[in-house]
Protein backbone atom coordinates (compact mmCIF):
# COMPACT_ATOMS: atom_id res chain seq x y z
CA UNK A 1 0.00 0.00 0.00
CA UNK A 2 1.20 3.52 -0.91
CA UNK A 3 1.82 5.39 2.18
CA UNK A 4 0.52 9.13 2.33
CA UNK A 5 3.91 10.57 2.13
CA UNK A 6 4.76 8.31 -1.27
CA UNK A 7 1.68 10.16 -2.78
CA UNK A 8 2.75 13.29 -1.70
CA UNK A 9 6.04 13.00 -3.31
CA UNK A 10 4.57 11.58 -6.56
CA UNK A 11 1.97 14.82 -6.61
CA UNK A 12 5.28 17.34 -6.01
CA UNK A 13 7.86 15.52 -8.47
CA UNK A 14 4.47 15.18 -11.42
CA UNK A 15 3.97 18.91 -10.68
CA UNK A 16 7.48 19.70 -10.93
CA UNK A 17 8.15 17.98 -14.27
CA UNK A 18 5.12 19.57 -15.91
CA UNK A 19 5.79 23.06 -14.68
CA UNK A 20 9.55 22.86 -16.30
CA UNK A 21 8.39 21.06 -19.40
CA UNK A 22 5.69 24.11 -19.79
CA UNK A 23 8.82 26.29 -19.40
CA UNK A 24 10.53 24.38 -22.72
CA UNK A 25 7.88 26.31 -24.61
CA UNK A 26 8.21 29.87 -22.95
CA UNK A 27 11.84 29.44 -23.79
CA UNK A 28 10.57 29.67 -27.44
CA UNK A 29 10.80 33.56 -26.70
CA UNK A 30 14.30 33.84 -25.57
CA UNK A 31 16.11 32.55 -28.86
CA UNK A 32 17.05 35.81 -29.28
CA UNK A 33 18.13 37.04 -25.57
CA UNK A 34 21.64 36.00 -24.70
CA UNK A 35 21.52 32.56 -23.59
CA UNK A 36 24.19 32.57 -20.69
CA UNK A 37 22.96 36.06 -19.63
CA UNK A 38 19.41 34.93 -19.71
CA UNK A 39 20.12 32.02 -17.51
CA UNK A 40 22.00 34.33 -14.92
CA UNK A 41 18.72 36.42 -14.48
CA UNK A 42 16.53 33.72 -14.34
CA UNK A 43 18.65 31.88 -11.37
CA UNK A 44 19.62 35.34 -9.78
CA UNK A 45 15.52 35.96 -9.42
CA UNK A 46 14.70 32.62 -8.18
CA UNK A 47 17.53 32.64 -5.56
CA UNK A 48 15.96 36.53 -4.33
CA UNK A 49 12.53 34.96 -3.68
CA UNK A 50 13.72 32.11 -2.14
CA UNK A 51 16.31 33.39 0.12
CA UNK A 52 14.05 34.81 2.35
CA UNK A 53 11.97 31.98 3.39
CA UNK A 54 14.83 29.99 3.24
CA UNK A 55 16.37 31.90 5.87
CA UNK A 56 12.90 32.17 8.20
CA UNK A 57 13.35 28.05 7.94
CA UNK A 58 16.93 27.69 9.18
CA UNK A 59 18.62 27.94 6.04
CA UNK A 60 21.65 29.59 6.81
CA UNK A 61 22.93 27.51 9.86
CA UNK A 62 22.38 24.75 7.70
CA UNK A 63 24.28 26.48 4.76
CA UNK A 64 27.00 26.99 7.05
CA UNK A 65 26.96 23.48 8.36
CA UNK A 66 28.18 21.91 4.69
CA UNK A 67 31.39 20.66 4.05
CA UNK A 68 33.52 21.19 1.43
CA UNK A 69 32.15 18.23 -0.81
CA UNK A 70 28.91 19.14 -0.30
CA UNK A 71 29.53 22.63 -1.46
CA UNK A 72 31.53 20.68 -4.21
CA UNK A 73 28.08 18.86 -4.65
CA UNK A 74 25.53 21.62 -4.63
CA UNK A 75 28.45 23.65 -7.45
CA UNK A 76 28.30 20.56 -9.84
CA UNK A 77 24.49 20.70 -9.64
CA UNK A 78 24.41 24.21 -11.00
CA UNK A 79 26.91 23.94 -13.38
CA UNK A 80 26.02 20.71 -14.58
CA UNK A 81 22.76 20.11 -13.92
CA UNK A 82 21.10 23.56 -14.37
CA UNK A 83 23.58 26.28 -16.46
CA UNK A 84 25.01 23.37 -18.24
CA UNK A 85 22.37 21.28 -19.24
CA UNK A 86 20.58 24.58 -20.68
CA UNK A 87 23.27 25.72 -22.82
CA UNK A 88 23.51 22.05 -24.05
CA UNK A 89 20.23 22.06 -25.28
CA UNK A 90 20.61 25.50 -26.53
CA UNK A 91 23.95 24.26 -28.69
CA UNK A 92 22.36 21.28 -29.13
CA UNK A 93 19.30 22.93 -31.30
CA UNK A 94 21.69 24.99 -33.61
CA UNK A 95 22.18 21.69 -35.55
CA UNK A 96 19.56 19.66 -34.51
CA UNK A 97 15.65 19.68 -34.43
CA UNK A 98 14.41 20.15 -31.18
CA UNK A 99 13.17 16.32 -30.68
CA UNK A 100 16.72 15.31 -31.17
CA UNK A 101 18.13 16.67 -27.54
CA UNK A 102 14.20 15.94 -26.13
CA UNK A 103 14.58 12.56 -26.95
CA UNK A 104 18.18 11.85 -25.43
CA UNK A 105 16.96 13.76 -21.93
CA UNK A 106 13.78 11.29 -21.89
CA UNK A 107 16.02 8.94 -21.54
CA UNK A 108 17.41 9.63 -18.09
CA UNK A 109 15.44 7.37 -16.37
CA UNK A 110 16.89 4.69 -17.72
CA UNK A 111 20.75 6.13 -16.55
CA UNK A 112 19.42 6.73 -13.07
CA UNK A 113 17.13 3.67 -12.66
CA UNK A 114 20.47 1.60 -13.34
CA UNK A 115 23.02 3.79 -11.69
CA UNK A 116 21.55 4.61 -8.49
CA UNK A 117 21.06 0.71 -7.34
CA UNK A 118 24.69 0.30 -8.13
CA UNK A 119 26.05 2.89 -6.89
CA UNK A 120 23.78 1.90 -4.02
CA UNK A 121 25.32 -2.01 -4.11
CA UNK A 122 22.17 -3.76 -5.13
CA UNK A 123 21.11 -4.62 -8.94
CA UNK A 124 18.60 -3.01 -10.24
CA UNK A 125 15.19 -4.05 -9.74
CA UNK A 126 13.15 -5.34 -12.95
CA UNK A 127 10.13 -2.84 -11.61
CA UNK A 128 11.91 -0.03 -11.90
CA UNK A 129 14.02 -0.62 -14.74
CA UNK A 130 10.92 -1.64 -16.60
CA UNK A 131 9.25 1.22 -15.69
CA UNK A 132 12.00 3.71 -16.82
CA UNK A 133 12.25 1.79 -20.38
CA UNK A 134 8.65 2.49 -20.72
CA UNK A 135 8.95 6.36 -19.68
CA UNK A 136 11.94 6.71 -22.30
CA UNK A 137 9.62 4.65 -24.97
CA UNK A 138 7.13 7.57 -24.46
CA UNK A 139 9.23 10.64 -24.72
CA UNK A 140 10.24 8.92 -27.61
CA UNK A 141 6.90 8.78 -29.36
CA UNK A 142 5.68 12.17 -27.68
CA UNK A 143 8.89 13.83 -29.22
CA UNK A 144 9.64 12.11 -32.29
CA UNK A 145 13.41 12.00 -33.90
CA UNK A 146 14.41 14.88 -35.63
CA UNK A 147 17.46 14.99 -38.07
CA UNK A 148 20.97 15.83 -36.71
CA UNK A 149 24.46 16.02 -37.22
CA UNK A 150 27.10 14.43 -34.92
CA UNK A 151 27.63 17.90 -33.13
CA UNK A 152 23.65 18.17 -32.37
CA UNK A 153 23.77 14.48 -31.40
CA UNK A 154 26.86 15.14 -28.78
CA UNK A 155 25.70 18.47 -27.46
CA UNK A 156 22.03 15.95 -26.82
CA UNK A 157 24.31 13.66 -25.18
CA UNK A 158 26.03 16.07 -23.34
CA UNK A 159 22.12 17.44 -22.01
CA UNK A 160 21.32 14.24 -20.63
CA UNK A 161 24.30 14.08 -18.74
CA UNK A 162 23.14 17.58 -17.11
CA UNK A 163 19.75 16.02 -16.33
CA UNK A 164 21.15 12.84 -14.75
CA UNK A 165 23.45 14.86 -12.85
CA UNK A 166 20.57 17.16 -11.72
CA UNK A 167 19.31 14.48 -10.04
CA UNK A 168 22.43 12.36 -8.94
CA UNK A 169 24.48 15.02 -7.06
CA UNK A 170 21.71 16.78 -5.32
CA UNK A 171 20.63 13.36 -3.73
CA UNK A 172 22.97 13.27 -1.35
CA UNK A 173 22.06 16.89 -0.25
CA UNK A 174 18.36 16.82 0.03
CA UNK A 175 18.24 15.70 3.68
CA UNK A 176 21.08 18.19 5.11
CA UNK A 177 19.28 21.33 3.75
CA UNK A 178 15.87 20.35 2.84
CA UNK A 179 13.77 21.01 -0.18
CA UNK A 180 14.00 25.09 0.20
CA UNK A 181 17.57 25.37 1.27
CA UNK A 182 18.73 23.16 -1.38
CA UNK A 183 16.47 25.43 -4.14
CA UNK A 184 17.96 29.09 -2.72
CA UNK A 185 22.16 27.26 -3.07
CA UNK A 186 21.67 26.20 -6.22
CA UNK A 187 20.20 28.58 -7.77
CA UNK A 188 22.61 31.19 -6.37
CA UNK A 189 25.24 29.47 -6.81
CA UNK A 190 23.80 28.78 -10.61
CA UNK A 191 23.40 32.42 -10.76
CA UNK A 192 27.20 33.70 -10.36
CA UNK A 193 28.19 30.79 -12.64
CA UNK A 194 25.96 31.67 -15.88
CA UNK A 195 27.44 35.82 -15.10
CA UNK A 196 31.40 34.27 -15.16
CA UNK A 197 30.33 32.28 -18.29
CA UNK A 198 28.32 35.29 -19.76
CA UNK A 199 31.29 37.50 -19.21
CA UNK A 200 34.09 35.58 -20.68
CA UNK A 201 31.94 34.59 -23.34
CA UNK A 202 29.79 38.18 -24.55
CA UNK A 203 31.25 41.02 -22.10
CA UNK A 204 28.67 43.98 -21.83
CA UNK A 205 26.39 41.87 -24.42
CA UNK A 206 25.81 38.71 -22.14
CA UNK A 207 22.43 41.15 -20.50
CA UNK A 208 20.39 43.72 -21.81
CA UNK A 209 16.79 44.71 -21.15
CA UNK A 210 14.53 42.24 -22.19
CA UNK A 211 11.34 43.00 -24.58
CA UNK A 212 7.90 42.21 -23.08
CA UNK A 213 7.62 38.31 -24.72
CA UNK A 214 11.20 37.87 -23.26
CA UNK A 215 10.34 39.40 -19.67
CA UNK A 216 7.57 37.50 -19.63
CA UNK A 217 9.33 34.31 -20.35
CA UNK A 218 12.25 35.48 -18.16
CA UNK A 219 9.82 35.92 -15.48
CA UNK A 220 7.86 32.29 -16.09
CA UNK A 221 10.86 30.63 -16.16
CA UNK A 222 12.33 32.36 -12.63
CA UNK A 223 9.11 32.24 -10.79
CA UNK A 224 7.11 29.30 -12.09
CA UNK A 225 9.62 26.77 -13.57
CA UNK A 226 12.56 27.64 -10.65
CA UNK A 227 11.30 28.76 -7.61
CA UNK A 228 8.02 26.32 -7.35
CA UNK A 229 9.29 23.80 -9.55
CA UNK A 230 12.61 23.38 -7.75
CA UNK A 231 11.14 23.35 -4.60
CA UNK A 232 8.64 20.37 -5.63
CA UNK A 233 11.20 18.45 -7.34
CA UNK A 234 13.25 18.31 -4.10
CA UNK A 235 9.98 18.13 -2.36
CA UNK A 236 9.33 14.90 -4.25
CA UNK A 237 12.55 13.44 -4.10
CA UNK A 238 13.29 13.80 -0.55
CA UNK A 239 10.02 11.43 -0.31
CA UNK A 240 11.00 9.06 -3.18
CA UNK A 241 14.41 8.98 -3.81
CA UNK A 242 15.89 10.06 -6.84
CA UNK A 243 15.73 7.20 -8.54
CA UNK A 244 11.49 6.88 -8.63
CA UNK A 245 11.70 10.44 -8.71
CA UNK A 246 13.24 10.56 -11.91
CA UNK A 247 10.95 8.56 -13.49
CA UNK A 248 8.58 11.85 -13.61
CA UNK A 249 11.22 13.32 -16.00
CA UNK A 250 9.17 11.58 -18.98
CA UNK A 251 6.03 14.41 -17.98
CA UNK A 252 8.46 16.79 -19.11
CA UNK A 253 7.80 16.63 -23.27
CA UNK A 254 4.18 15.68 -22.51
CA UNK A 255 3.78 18.94 -20.81
CA UNK A 256 5.88 20.72 -23.63
CA UNK A 257 3.56 19.05 -26.15
CA UNK A 258 0.39 19.85 -24.51
CA UNK A 259 1.13 23.79 -23.98
CA UNK A 260 3.20 24.51 -27.50
CA UNK A 261 -0.45 24.72 -29.39
CA UNK A 262 -1.30 27.15 -26.90
CA UNK A 263 1.26 29.20 -28.39
CA UNK A 264 0.61 27.92 -31.76
CA UNK A 265 4.02 26.23 -31.47
CA UNK A 266 2.96 22.47 -32.14
CA UNK A 267 -0.41 20.63 -32.20
CA UNK A 268 -0.88 17.21 -29.67
CA UNK A 269 -2.05 14.43 -31.75
CA UNK A 270 -2.45 10.60 -31.52
CA UNK A 271 1.47 10.53 -31.70
CA UNK A 272 1.43 12.75 -28.34
CA UNK A 273 -1.43 11.45 -26.74
CA UNK A 274 0.15 7.63 -26.91
CA UNK A 275 3.35 8.73 -25.95
CA UNK A 276 1.75 10.30 -22.66
CA UNK A 277 -0.43 7.01 -21.69
CA UNK A 278 3.32 5.16 -22.50
CA UNK A 279 4.98 7.56 -19.57
CA UNK A 280 2.10 7.24 -17.43
CA UNK A 281 1.97 3.62 -17.64
CA UNK A 282 6.08 3.94 -16.91
CA UNK A 283 5.68 6.18 -14.13
CA UNK A 284 2.71 3.56 -12.46
CA UNK A 285 5.19 0.59 -12.83
CA UNK A 286 8.48 2.41 -11.32
CA UNK A 287 7.12 4.40 -8.97
CA UNK A 288 4.56 2.98 -7.08
CA UNK A 289 6.99 -0.03 -6.41
CA UNK A 290 8.15 -0.94 -2.70
CA UNK A 291 11.56 0.81 -1.95
CA UNK A 292 14.43 -1.92 -2.13
CA UNK A 293 15.20 -2.64 1.21
CA UNK A 294 19.17 -2.50 2.13
CA UNK A 295 19.17 -3.01 5.55
CA UNK A 296 19.14 0.00 8.17
CA UNK A 297 17.35 2.64 7.06
CA UNK A 298 18.76 6.56 6.99
CA UNK A 299 16.43 8.56 9.75
CA UNK A 300 14.54 11.21 8.24
CA UNK A 301 15.91 14.96 8.77
CA UNK A 302 13.52 17.26 10.41
CA UNK A 303 13.23 20.74 9.21
CA UNK A 304 13.69 23.26 11.59
CA UNK A 305 10.86 24.46 13.36
CA UNK A 306 9.28 27.99 12.15
CA UNK A 307 6.14 29.57 10.38
CA UNK A 308 5.03 27.35 7.21
CA UNK A 309 6.27 29.30 4.09
CA UNK A 310 3.87 29.19 1.03
CA UNK A 311 4.76 30.87 -1.82
CA UNK A 312 2.40 33.35 -3.21
CA UNK A 313 0.55 32.51 -6.68
CA UNK A 314 1.75 33.27 -9.57
CA UNK A 315 -0.53 33.84 -12.89
CA UNK A 316 1.42 33.65 -16.33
Amino acid sequence: MISSSHRAGMLFAALACVLVGASFTAGGALVGYPHAGGQAVRYGVACLLLAWPARRAGGWARLRALRVRQWALAAGVAGVGMVGFNLSVLAAERTAQPAVPGVLVGCAPVVVAVLVPLVAGRRPTRAGTAGAVVVAAGAFVVQGWGGTDASGLLWSVAALGGEVGFALLAAPLVAPLGPLTLSACVCGLAAAEAAVLGAVQDGRAALRVPDGAEAAALGWQAVVATVIGFVCWYAGMQRLGAERATLFSGLIPVSAALTAPLVALGTFGAAQLTGSALVAAGVAVGASRRPARTGRQPEPVAEPAGPPVRPAPVRQ
